[in-house]
């Protein structure tokens, strides 16, 4: 007798549940969820006192395809025991059991960058300053480990409690030397460099470097630098530098200069993360706040 898929999954998330609570966790709601992976909330239990939250990925090797098997989770997996740092989401500890894999990870309660703009709008750039250098100083971690991240967007981009920058998801993640290329096509096409548009081999360097440039601009403008619709016009916007700062909130001549560096179409001539550190409009962050990856981001 064949057991109907619905009962089988019913089951098998019994047992799911049941293990996790012999190694200590209670699980809570689900926190997103894709085709073949879950994020749950889950707190870890020792004894009588109940421990930290923490967010409980749960990948389904069944449901994954081949490729993200073999290539794609082997190296997230590499790349969340390698970092850390206070802006990027930490690895706790990761397990498997059954067809399952489990990442038990620092939980980040205050939601992600597009939802906090969304609510408020544009940033102003007192507060954009903060977070974007918090941004940085991951990225500049990340990539000091010869770690590309590849799908850097506002909605990974996670805040704490206190709204400190938390950079998540490193399902595209992998390693990379300084000389060597990428042509897998990696994260949204909003916020990717024209390069990848163009299927031309690139440094996921500098792919990151051009998605933290739209990502900076949505902070201060509480728009899209692009519009993603037309991809061939897209193409042709980025290449020919037509960035608007047309929108009511004003934006600073220094931050606009320094958008308009990171959104260079031209590779050799983009900005690199020490320019962006050592920028007119960024580097008072640092220099005012050497601890400024630790500095709390008020709402």
């Amino acid at each position: 007798m064949t057991v109907p898929p619905r009962l089988t999954e019913k089951v098998s998330a019994v047992n799911d549940e049941e293990e996790l609570r012999r190694r200590g966790f209670i699980v809570g709601c689900i926190l997103g969820e894709g085709s073949y992976a879950k994020v749950r909330a889950a707190v870890i239990k020792k004894g009588d006192s109940v421990g930290p939250k923490v967010a409980l990925k749960i990948i389904n090797k069944r449901k994954a395809p081949r490729d993200f098997l073999t290539k794609f989770m082997p190296r997230e997996l590499k790349v969340l025991q390698k970092v850390n740092h206070p802006n990027v989401i930490k690895c706790f500890d990761i397990f498997s059991f059954g067809h399952k894999t489990f990442i038990v990870m620092e939980m980040a309660g205050h939601g992600d960058l597009l939802e906090y703009i969304k609510l408020r709008g544009a940033l102003d750039e007192n507060k954009s300053k903060s977070m974007f250098g918090q941004f940085v100083d991951a990225i500049d971690h990340l990539h000091n480990l010869n770690i590309v991240h590849r799908d850097l967007k506002c909605e990974n981009l996670l805040l704490d409690v206190k709204n400190n920058i938390k950079v998540s998801d490193f399902g595209f993640a992998r390693e990379l030397s300084d000389n060597e290329f990428s042509k897998t096509f990696c994260g949204s096409a909003a916020y990717a460099a024209p390069e990848i548009l163009q299927g031309i081999a690139y440094k996921g360097y500098s792919y990151d470097i051009w998605s933290m440039g739209v990502i900076l601009y949505i902070m201060v403008c509480g728009s899209m630098p692009y519009d993603d619709s037309n991809i061939k016009k897209m193409i042709r916007y980025q290449t020919e530098r037509k960035v608007s700062f047309s929108s009511s909130k004003k934006v600073s001549d220094s931050c606009k200069k320094l958008i308009h560096k990171i959104l260079e179409s031209d590779v050799n001539k983009r900005a690199t993360i020490s320019e962006i550190r050592n920028s007119p409009w960024l580097s008072p962050v640092f220099i005012d706040s050497p601890e400024k990856s630790n500095s709390n981001v008020s709402k």
